[in-house]
């Protein structure tokens, strides 16, 4: 027996606003889910700088367009939707958390996992911050550490690794207060970088240890994963919309003229087998300049651009000591990662194997969304999927390790010993 939803992602970034519409199907029997996509919709975002709400008039029309195109497409309307946080105010921190095992038995409980999570969200924040995500990276029963899942364990005293992001209470009401107008409610406000790596990571990067960069006009979201756990996330504010300032004005052309030359450059050197240095600008329809070195662009204005941002990232990364325990390399997405030269320039920069992230695990009308653009509105849904209660009441099944999965496991492991 099948159990489905429409559930809904919208993102309102710095240079789009997308929203995408699913139908969530759970196979009952076998927890598989399926993600089909029915409606998808991206409109230039207005009202919106380096990731916040800067007009909220302008953004509510840009959300309008987005959200009522994609209805008409899915032939569904929206009343709620799981959407995207991003901008500079994002900060994270890492809090631990413990407490005294609660029951006579001994055996942890999911309301001993659920308190020893609260205990670590008892952070100290200013009153301008609040707790967006609290994340267990790893629980420890009587200083066993490594524990994924403790449900069903025996121990006394029981603590958790949390990850602890925040957020600007005033982007949070500003961003729920244009959603709010637009007609939707908010299911849950998820952090632009986690939403990616949702579909841009697999499941071996995370546990080996990686980083997702997440390249978007205003911004660029960091987030890294150690032993499975996301252990660092921040928002750098440098985005591909640089990178168009700096060719507007390296090339004394207008700014639509610059993004016209950056979002070409990429194409002409797929299909330019010659690999000829001079290009013929008049072709994109640009009457500014007429023609200009390819190398003199690449390597004279968007590289420098482009290693900036990745030095920034590795800054980050070394403050944290992340750089040396993540392997797996950093992954790029985002509608910055199909700037030229974006993955020599990490490469080089950050000392790591590089590969270009985008979305998968998804079926349905995929055409537009199989795009580095697109990796947080398809995360925003992956995470949906998994965060959504059924109308049932109960939550549905999980991939990712929670409490309550443990304790099935066990007990379908259990009626499989006493089968003959």
């Amino acid at each position: 027996m099948n159990k489905s939803k429409i559930i809904a992602g919208i993102e309102i970034g710095s240079s789009k606003t997308s929203t995408v519409v699913a139908q969530v199907s759970i196979d009952e029997a076998t927890f598989e889910e399926t993600i089909n996509i029915i409606g998808v919709a991206s409109v230039e975002s207005k009202g919106v700088k380096k990731g916040q709400i800067v007009n909220i008039e302008e953004s509510v029309e840009s959300a309008i367009s987005s959200i009522e195109a994609a209805e008409r497409m899915a032939g569904h309307n929206l009343s709620e939707a799981f959407i995207a946080l991003g901008g500079a105010h994002i900060h994270s921190q890492n809090s631990h958390g413990v407490v005294a095992v609660s029951g006579p038995t001994g055996e942890i409980s999911i309301s001993d996992v659920d308190r020893v999570i609260e205990a670590a969200s008892a952070i100290s924040l200013p009153a301008s911050r609040e707790v967006v995500h609290v994340l267990p990276r790893e629980f420890i029963v009587d200083g066993e550490s490594g524990v994924k899942d403790p449900i069903g364990m025996s121990g006394v005293r029981l603590e958790v690794e949390t990850h602890v992001v925040t957020a600007s209470n005033a982007a949070v009401k500003n961003l729920s207060k244009a959603l709010q107008e637009a007609g939707i409610k908010i299911s849950d406000l998820v952090f632009s970088g986690l939403a990616a790596s949702y579909s841009s990571l697999t499941e071996t990067e995370k546990e080996l240890g990686c980083v997702l960069i997440d390249i978007g006009a205003g911004t660029t979201s960091v987030v890294a994963f150690v032993d499975g756990a996301l252990s660092y996330s921040g928002v750098i504010p440098v985005g591909a919309k640089n990178v168009t300032n700096d060719i507007a004005i390296g090339l004394r052309v207008s700014l639509e003229s610059a993004e016209k030359i950056k979002l070409s450059l990429s194409e002409i050197n797929k299909n330019d087998k010659e690999n000829k240095d001079e290009l013929d600008l008049q072709n994109l329809g640009i009457s500014e300049v007429s023609k200009v070195s390819k190398k003199t662009l690449v390597e004279g204005i968007i590289r420098p651009r482009l290693n900036e941002i990745f030095t920034m990232v590795r800054l980050e990364l070394e403050r944290e000591k992340i750089i040396n325990r993540i392997p797996s390399g950093a992954i790029i997405t985002g509608g910055g990662a199909k700037t030229i030269g974006i993955i020599d320039c990490a490469k080089r920069m950050l000392t790591l194997p590089t590969r270009l992230g985008a979305p998968s695990g998804i079926s349905g009308l995929i055409d537009d969304c199989l795009d580095p653009s697109f990796s947080v509105p398809i995360g925003l849904l992956i995470y949906g999927s998994k965060q959504e209660i059924g109308e049932s009441g109960k939550k549905f099944p999980m991939k990712i390790s929670l409490p309550g999965k443990g304790l099935f496991n066990k007990i379908v492991e259990s009626i499989k010993d006493l089968l003959p």
